[in-house]
C-alpha cells in the first residue's frame, strides 16, 4: 500500500514484517481457531479514522496524543483501501469496517472527540468531515442554502452519523437526498448564470407571455378547439448568432420562475450537448423529462423513474433498428427495396413508441399536478404550464430531418394529454418541414442594449464606468465580443492610456448591414490583443498559427508548428517546455492525456478571419500537418490529414480517395472550419443538414449526395410530395447520381408508375455506359420491384438475374447475395424461380464467415428466407450474426413460443427449462424477477444469452415446426423476409399463454 510522506518518524521495516507475519498466521488459521477480537490499538485507530473520507496513516492521531506516532500504518493495513496515486495516495477505511466502528462508538461525544483530533487532515472547504463536526457540535447548516456538492457531503455525513449510537438532531436522509437531486437538476442552469445576468428584459417578458405566467398573458394565442380543449400552442424558437446568449437566456427564464415566491411551474431542461442525451434519439429526451419530473414530484418519482428506464430500453432497441436500416442501405442490392422499406417501418415504429411513452409521462404529470392542487386546496385553479426547454437543437434543424418529424409528434401527443405544455427551443431560425402543422413563434436575439452591455463589462472586471461605456460604444452589444473586450482591457491593466489605445484599435460601428462583419473583425482584433499579452515570445509566435490545428502535442510542436513559425525546436525537451507553457493558457483545454486544443469558440472566430501575413504561415503549418499525419497509421491520423487537406482547399474528389471507413466520428462538426466546397464533401459523407451557402458551393457530386440523404429522410417519413419538390434542382445530374433511383421511387409513390419505370430504364442505360456498377445494381433492384408491383414478375426476375451477374462481375459477393435474396423473395411470392432458395443456401454455405460478418443483417435475412430448405442455416446465422436485440425481435420470438406451447402443451416443459436457464440465477430470486416470456427474453438479451436460447429452441422436438419458424421470423425482423409476420398472427389454442395454469406467465415452473 502507498502512503503519504510525513514528518512523523518512519515505522521500522522489522516492525512491519513482524505485524505482517502475525496477520498472515491469523489468516491461515482454520475457522474454528479464528477469533473476531480486535486489539485495543487497532480499534482506537479505526475510531480515529471512521469519520475521515481519506487520511494519511502516518499523521493519524489518537485522542490524547500530542503528535502522531505512525502506528496506524501497522494497525490499519488490512482495514483500508488506497486512494490516489504515488505521492498523492491516501487511505480510507473499508465501508464494512467503517460501519462496524461507527456502530461501536460510545456516542456522539466520542465521535466528535476523534474527529477533532484530526482536523489537520481535513481538506479545505466543505467536506463530509466538516458537516459531521457541525452536526455533532449542535450547529447544523441550513440545507436550503447548500450547493449540490455541499448537499452530497452533508448527506454522506448524515449517513455516517446515523450509525453512531445516540446521535440525534440529524436531518432526514430522504429529504436531504431529494434536496440533492433538486440541486443537481438546477446546477447546469445556475452554472450558466455565474455572472450577473444583463438585459434581455423584452425577451424575458415575451417568454413569460408565451407560457402565460404572472407578468404575461396568453392573449389570442390559445383558442378553444372543436373538442372543447385548448388548441395546440406552437413551439417558441429562440435563435440568434453563436455567442449571443441563448443558453443563458433559457437558464435565467427557468430559474426566475423556479424561485418565484408565488410558485413556479414544472419544467424539463434538455441540453442535447450532454453526453447522456442524443438529438438523433428523441426517446432520450422523454427519459430525461420523466427523470426531472420525478425530482419535482417525489410522490410520483417511482412511476416516472420506471418510465425513464423504459425509455432507455426503447433507445437501445431503436439503436438496433437504426443499425439494421444503415446496413441495408450500405449495399446497392438491398438499398432500393429492403433498405427503404425498413427505413419507413423504423420511423413508424419509433414514432409510435415515442408518442406512447410521452403520453404516459404527460398522464403522470397531469395526476401529479392534480394531487398537488388538491393538497393545497386549489382544485379550481388552472393547471400550471409545463415548460419543456430544449437547448442545442441546431443539429436537427434541417429540411426533411426525421428528428423534427418525431419531435413534432412528441410535442402534439404531450399537449393532447396536458394542454398547457409549452415548448421552448434554442436553435436556428425555424425551418420548413412537412410534418409541421402550425407556424412556430420565434424570438431572435440581437445585441444587448447599451446599459446591459456596460453592466456585462463591469461584471467581467471593467470597473471604470467611462472605459466600460467607451468599450461598449465601439464593440457593440454582442455578449461574446464584450467578454473578449473585458479580457483584453484587464490584460492591458485598465490604465487610461492603454485602454484608449485598445479602443482606438477597434473599427467604428457601421450600419446594421455591416454589423456581422464588424463583429468578426472586432472579435479577431480582441483575440490578437489577448494573444499579444503572452509573456513567452516563442509561445506567442506559435499561438496564432497553432489555431489551425485541432490537437497540439509536444510532437506536433516540434514536427509541425515550430519551423513555419520561425522557431528552432530540435529536441523533445524543448518541445515539451513549450507545450507546458501552452497548456497553461486559458484559451486552450485538455484534448486527451498529453494533448491540448484551442477552445471551440476561439477557433470558430479566428479561423473565419483573413490573416494577412499570418495566412502564409498558417497554410505552411497545415501543409506540414498533412505530411505529418499522412505518414502515420490509424483512423484519427487519417481524419486529421483529410481535415487539413480540405482546409487547404484541395479537390474534394482527390481528398475522398484518402477516406477510410470509421473516420467519420473524428470529423463531426468540422464543416464549420471549411469553405463551402470542402464542407460539402464532409456533409455528404457525415450526413445531416447543410446551410444554403454550403449546398450552393458544394461540388455537383457532393450536392447530389446531400440532397439524396434529405430525400431519403422525407420518403422514410412518407412525404413523397415534399421529396419530389426537392428533386427538381441542379439538372442534369451526374450519370452515377443516387438521385435517379430516388426520383423513380418518388414518382412511383406518387402514383406515376409508368413514368417511374420509363425513367428507370433510361437511368440503367446511362449508368451502364458510364461504368457505374454499384448505381446500376441499385437501379436494377428498384426496376425489379416496380415490375413486380405492376404484375410483371418475368421482367422482375430478368432484372434480378442481370443484377446478380453484374455483382459477380464486380467481384462483390455480398451484393450478389443481396440480388439472389431478392430473387428468392420474388419466387416465394409467385413461384417463378424454384431454384432461388437452393442457390441462396449454397452461397451462404460457401462464403467465408469473415465475409458474411460484414453484413449481419443480410445474413439474418437470408437465413430467415431459406431455413426450411437449409436446416443448418439458422444455426449458421446465429454463429455469424446472432439474433437482433431490438424489442420487435423479442416480441416475434415470444409470440412464436406462446403459440407453439399453446397448441402443443407437451412442449411446455422443454421451453420452460430453456427460459429458466437463459434467465439465469435471477429467476430463482423472489420478487422483481420477470415471469412473462417477454420479460425473460429481455433479461436473456441483457445477460447475453439470447443466442444460446435460440440455439436450444431450434433443438426442441416441435413436429409442427412453429418454434423453428418463430426463430426464423425473429431473425428476419425488419428485412421483409417471408417469415417475418408468421408469429404475430392469431391462431388456435390459448394464444399469449405459456404457463400450465394459463396465466400468461412463465413463472410457474410446471412441467
Amino acid at each position: 500500500m502507498s502512503i503519504n510522506p510525513s514528518e512523523s518518524p518512519p515505522v521500522r521495516p522489522a516492525e512491519i514484517r513482524k505485524v505482517f507475519a502475525a496477520r498472515l498466521r491469523e489468516a491461515l488459521r482454520t475457522g474454528e481457531d479464528r477469533t473476531p477480537d480486535v486489539s485495543d490499538a487497532r480499534r482506537a485507530y479505526r475510531e480515529a479514522a471512521c469519520l475521515l473520507s481519506r487520511f494519511d496513516p502516518q499523521r493519524l492521531r489518537l485522542p490524547g496524543e500530542d503528535r502522531a506516532t505512525g502506528g496506524a500504518v501497522l494497525e490499519l493495513v488490512d482495514d483500508c483501501t488506497t486512494m490516489g496515486m504515488h505521492e498523492q495516495a491516501a487511505w480510507a477505511l473499508k465501508s464494512d469496517v467503517r460501519e462496524r466502528t461507527l456502530r461501536g462508538l460510545t456516542g456522539p461525544e466520542a465521535a466528535r472527540r476523534v474527529l477533532e483530533c484530526n482536523l489537520g487532515q481535513l481538506p479545505p472547504g466543505a467536506s463530509p468531515e466538516r458537516f459531521c463536526l457541525a452536526y455533532l457540535s449542535g450547529s447544523p447548516p441550513a440545507t436550503d442554502r447548500l450547493t449540490a456538492d455541499e448537499l452530497a457531503d452533508a448527506l454522506q455525513a448524515v449517513l455516517w452519523l446515523s450509525w453512531v449510537p445516540g446521535a440525534t438532531g440529524l436531518p432526514d436522509t430522504a429529504e436531504l437526498q431529494h434536496a440533492l437531486e433538486r440541486a443537481r437538476l438546477l446546477e447546469p442552469l445556475e452554472r450558466l448564470l455565474r455572472r450577473p445576468f444583463q438585459g434581455r428584459t423584452r425577451e424575458l417578458a415575451e417568454m413569460r407571455d408565451y407560457v402565460a405566467l404572472p407578468g404575461g398573458s396568453v392573449g389570442s394565442k390559445v383558442s378553444a378547439g372543436s373538442t372543447g380543449h385548448p388548441a395546440p400552442v406552437p413551439p417558441l424558437i429562440i435563435h440568434g448568432p453563436g455567442g449571443m446568449g441563448k443558453s443563458t437566456l433559457l437558464a435565467k427564464f427557468v430559474l426566475d420562475n423556479v424561485h418565484d415566491p408565488a410558485g413556479g411551474f414544472p419544467f424539463a431542461y434538455i441540453d442535447f450537448e450532454r453526453p447522456t442525451l442524443s438529438i438523433q434519439e428523441p426517446v432520450t429526451l422523454i427519459a430525461e423529462a420523466a427523470r426531472q419530473l420525478g425530482i419535482q414530484y417525489p410522490a410520483h418519482c417511482a412511476e416516472l423513474d420506471a418510465l425513464a428506464d423504459e425509455c432507455q430500453q426503447a433507445a437501445r432497441s431503436q439503436r438496433e433498428g437504426q443499425d439494421r436500416v444503415s446496413q441495408l442501405h450500405e449495399l446497392a442490392t438491398t438499398r432500393a427495396v429492403l433498405g427503404r422499406r425498413s427505413s419507413h417501418e423504423f420511423h413508424l415504429l419509433a414514432t409510435g413508441r415515442e408518442t406512447d411513452l410521452i403520453q404516459r409521462v404527460a398522464d403522470v404529470l397531469a395526476r401529479a399536478v392534480a394531487d398537488s392542487k388538491k393538497a393545497k386546496g386549489k382544485e379550481d385553479q388552472e393547471d400550471p404550464p409545463f415548460a419543456m426547454v430544449i437547448d442545442s437543437f441546431e443539429e436537427a434543424q434541417y429540411r426533411g430531418s426525421p428528428v423534427i418529424g418525431r419531435m413534432w409528434a412528441i410535442y402534439l401527443s404531450f399537449q393532447r394529454v396536458y394542454p398547457r405544455l409549452r415548448f421552448i427551443v434554442s436553435g436556428r431560425a425555424p425551418v420548413d418541414h412537412p410534418a409541421k402543422t402550425m407556424t412556430m413563434l420565434d424570438i431572435e436575439l440581437g445585441e444587448l442594449d447599451p446599459e446591459a452591455a456596460v453592466g456585462l463589462l463591469a461584471s467581467c472586471g471593467v470597473t471604470d464606468p467611462e472605459v466600460a461605456r467607451a468599450l461598449a460604444d465601439r464593440v457593440g452589444g454582442h455578449p461574446l465580443s464584450l467578454k473578449l473586450a473585458a479580457r483584453a482591457a484587464t490584460l492591458a491593466g485598465l490604465e487610461a492610456e492603454r485602454t484608449g489605445e485598445l479602443i482606438g484599435s477597434l473599427p467604428e460601428r457601421r450600419h446594421q448591414v455591416f454589423r456581422r462583419v464588424d463583429q468578426l473583425l472586432v472579435q479577431g482584433i480582441l483575440y490578437d490583443r489577448i494573444l499579444s499579452h503572452i509573456a513567452n515570445e516563442d509561445l506567442r509566435r506559435l499561438a496564432h498559427p497553432g489555431l489551425v490545428l485541432r490537437v497540439i502535442t509536444p510532437e506536433i510542436i516540434k514536427e509541425v508548428l515550430a519551423e513555419p513559425c520561425g522557431l528552432r525546436v530540435t529536441t523533445p525537451d524543448e518541445a515539451r517546455a513549450l507545450f507546458e507553457e501552452l497548456r497553461r493558457l486559458d484559451m486552450v483545454e485538455p484534448a486527451r492525456p498529453d494533448a491540448v486544443r484551442y477552445r471551440g469558440d476561439v477557433r470558430a472566430i479566428m479561423l473565419r478571419l483573413p490573416g494577412g501575413d499570418r495566412t502564409d504561415v498558417m497554410r505552411a503549418v497545415e501543409r506540414r500537418a498533412v505530411d505529418h499525419y499522412a505518414a502515420r497509421e490509424g483512423l484519427e491520423a487519417r481524419a486529421e490529414e483529410i481535415y487539413h487537406r480540405l482546409r487547404l482547399d484541395e479537390n474534394p474528389r482527390s481528398v475522398e480517395e484518402r477516406w477510410l471507413p470509421g473516420i467519420e466520428r473524428f470529423l463531426v462538426g468540422a464543416q464549420q472550419d471549411m469553405t463551402p466546397r470542402a464542407a460539402g464533401l464532409l456533409t455528404a459523407r457525415l450526413g445531416g443538414g447543410a446551410p444554403d451557402q454550403v449546398t450552393a458551393g458544394a461540388d455537383q457530386e457532393d450536392w447530389e449526395r446531400i440532397l439524396a440523404r434529405e430525400v431519403e429522410d422525407l420518403l422514410a417519413q412518407g412525404f413523397a410530395e415534399a421529396a419530389f419538390e426537392r428533386l427538381d434542382r441542379r439538372r442534369p445530374w451526374t450519370p452515377c447520381s443516387p438521385l435517379h433511383a430516388l426520383l423513380a421511387e418518388t414518382l412511383n409513390r406518387l402514383g406515376r408508375r409508368k413514368e417511374a419505370r420509363t425513367g428507370l430504364a433510361d437511368a440503367i442505360g446511362t449508368a451502364e455506359r458510364a461504368g457505374c456498377g454499384e448505381r446500376r445494381l441499385e437501379l436494377l433492384l428498384l426496376s425489379a420491384r416496380l415490375a413486380e408491383d405492376a404484375g410483371d414478375p418475368a421482367s422482375a426476375n430478368r432484372d434480378l438475374r442481370v443484377a446478380e451477374d453484374v455483382a459477380v462481375g464486380l467481384g462483390q459477393d455480398l451484393e450478389a447475395m443481396g440480388a439472389l435474396l431478392a430473387r428468392a423473395q420474388l419466387a416465394t411470392a409467385d413461384g417463378t424461380d424454384v431454384e432461388a432458395d437452393q442457390q441462396l443456401a449454397e452461397r451462404l454455405q460457401t462464403l467465408p464467415d469473415a465475409v458474411l460478418a460484414h453484413q449481419p443483417v443480410l445474413v439474418r435475412a437470408v437465413a430467415s428466407q431459406i431455413y426450411d430448405q437449409a436446416p443448418g442455416a439458422l444455426n449458421h446465422a446465429l454463429e455469424v450474426a446472432g439474433l437482433p436485440a431490438d424489442d420487435e425481435t423479442l416480441d416475434t420470438l415470444g409470440a412464436a413460443m406462446r403459440r407453439a406451447t399453446g397448441r402443443q402443451p407437451a412442449l411446455l416443459g422443454a421451453v420452460m427449462e430453456i427460459l429458466d436457464e437463459a434467465a439465469g440465477p435471477s429467476r430463482q430470486q423472489s420478487g422483481g424477477a420477470p415471469t412473462s416470456i417477454a420479460g425473460i427474453l429481455r433479461l436473456a438479451r441483457d445477460r447475453g444469452t439470447l443466442d444460446a436460447l435460440a440455439r436450444r429452441l431450434l433443438a426442441v422436438p416441435d413436429k409442427s415446426g412453429e418454434i423453428v419458424a418463430g426463430v426464423a421470423a425473429a431473425m428476419g425482423v425488419g428485412t421483409g423476409g417471408r417469415t417475418a409476420s408468421f408469429c404475430t398472427t392469431s391462431g388456435p389454442g390459448p394464444a399469449g399463454r405459456v404457463s400450465a395454469d394459463g396465466d400468461g406467465t412463465a413463472g410457474s415452473g410446471r412441467r
